[in-house]
């Protein structure tokens, strides 16, 4: 196939996609939110509740992260880390996992991480939230939350893999000739 006629075909899979993501948008407006209890986490202050973690926005993002031991869950981290001022500009943004506040601490902090961090240690949260696997290890994902008045309700959530749409390195890889090419993601690179 010449490479104008492949190029207009990938064009036209793109407009597909964003066609699909305005239907996606649509049927979600369409969703009742569903209400949730006023979970409390550990964070490097103390105690800290789930209403408290949406400061002055009505809308509150938390990532379900698997916590240090996870290199995907890591790699998805670096990008939030660029993301995090233009995603909290709009609504409040929290990573979540099930590692100590002072192991999060640390790991943030020798990747650079600028986000807010809580530990979901010992509680329910991520298995309320369905981000627990039948084996009883954790999933990722993200769940968004919505506060009106006293009450916080789950409005959306979806489950993090390697292709998803919350790590854009996958994306640039699609443009390579034989993509990702069994590539995983690792702590760290020679």
């Amino acid at each position: 196939m010449k490479y104008a006629t492949g190029s207009e075909m990938i064009s036209g899979y793109r407009r597909e996609i964003a066609d699909i993501r305005q239907k996606m948008r649509k049927a979600q407006a369409q969703i009742e939110p569903e209400k949730v209890a006023d979970y409390t986490f550990a964070s490097p202050t103390g105690s800290i509740r789930l209403s408290e973690l949406f400061g002055a926005h009505d809308d509150l993002m938390v990532v379900h992260n698997m916590g240090r031991a996870c290199p995907a869950c890591t790699l998805w981290a670096d990008g939030y880390s660029g993301l995090h001022a233009h995603l909290s500009s709009r609504a409040a943004f929290v990573v979540s996992s099930p590692d100590s506040p002072d192991v999060q601490q640390a790991f943030a902090g020798g990747r650079g991480w600028k986000f807010a961090m809580v530990s979901h240690q010992g509680t329910s949260f991520a298995a309320d939230m369905g981000y627990v696997a039948e084996n009883g290890g954790w999933r990722p994902g993200i769940s968004v939350f919505r506060r009106q008045g006293a009450t916080i309700q789950r409005v959306s959530d979806a489950p993090l893999s390697p292709g998803d749409d919350f790590c854009a390195l996958w994306h640039f890889f699609d443009l390579l000739p034989d993509g990702a090419a069994g590539w995983t993601p690792k702590f760290s690179y020679p």
